[in-house]
This record gives structure tokens, sequence and C-alpha cells, in this order.
């Protein structure tokens, strides 16, 4: 039986990088949208700067996903061609991390020109919400959480 705790297994796991840092951009987007909404309802300055610095880290750490995603991709599935449910959560992936770049540039752009948030921003938040949870969905049956994998 493997020890849980090798930190051997931990780092070199052909795919364990990818399962670990996945974490980081959802919860952070997922706070963020949350942080905004609430600021936007109760009108609280410090919601709105915790919403906007929760994006920028999230948007940040999707870089390291993407790129430990595309190495899982290559060592577990071992570079077999894009199809089903890999195709899918590759695309959902990559609009994802569109959508909270996108995000991030919305709430960026409107403090650098100190003007109000664009109506439209929570509509595409919650479009954002809503293809990350997908994409999380899909990477479960990839993984094996959520069926054969």
């Amino acid at each position: 039986m493997v020890n849980p705790l090798d930190l051997k297994t931990m780092l070199l796991a052909k795919h364990a990088q990818h399962v670990v840092l996945i974490h980081f951009p959802i919860a952070l987007f997922i706070t963020a949208v949350a942080f905004d909404f609430f600021a936007t309802w109760t009108k609280r300055r410090g919601l709105a700067d915790a919403a906007y610095y929760n994006l920028f880290v999230a948007a940040i750490s999707t870089l390291p996903v993407l790129a430990t995603g595309v190495l899982a991709w290559q060592f577990q599935f071992e570079g077999q061609k894009l199809k089903g449910i890999l195709l899918l959560h590759l695309v959902l992936a990559c609009a994802s991390s569109m959508v909270i770049w996108l995000v991030c540039w919305t709430h960026f752009r409107a403090r650098r020109r100190a003007e109000v948030l664009p109506s439209y921003r929570l509509t595409l938040e919650f479009l954002g919400v809503g293809l990350v949870a997908l994409t999380g969905h899909l990477g479960g049956f990839l993984s094996g959480v959520n069926g054969p994998g």
C-alpha cells in the first residue's frame, strides 16, 4: 500500500499537481463572485475590494492550472487524441479561464478609470460560475471521482 503522506508520491504523481491546484481558482472565483454580489447589494466598499483581489488571484492561478492540465493529459492519458469528455473538459476549461480573465479585466478597468462597474458583469460572473462548475464536474469524471475514469 502507498503511504498517503509520501512526499515523492504527492509531488511526482502523474496528475497530482493539476488535481490539487484546480481548487484555488475555483474557490477564489466563486468567492469573488459572492463578494461582488453582496458588495452590489449592500454598497459596501470592503466587499468590492475583497472581490477585486480574489478575482485577481483567481485569474493568475488559472495559468499554472491550465499548464498542469495539459501536462496531466500528456502524462496520465499519454497524449491520446482529445475526444469525448476530455475534449469537452479542455474546451470548457479554456472558456472558464477566459471568463475569469474577462471579469478580472472588467473590474481592473473600472477601478483604474474610477468608473462604476458595468451592470452586465454580474451576468458574466454567474455565467463564469456555471462554466467553472461544469468544467469541474467533467474533471471529476476524468479523475474517477464522479464515476469511472
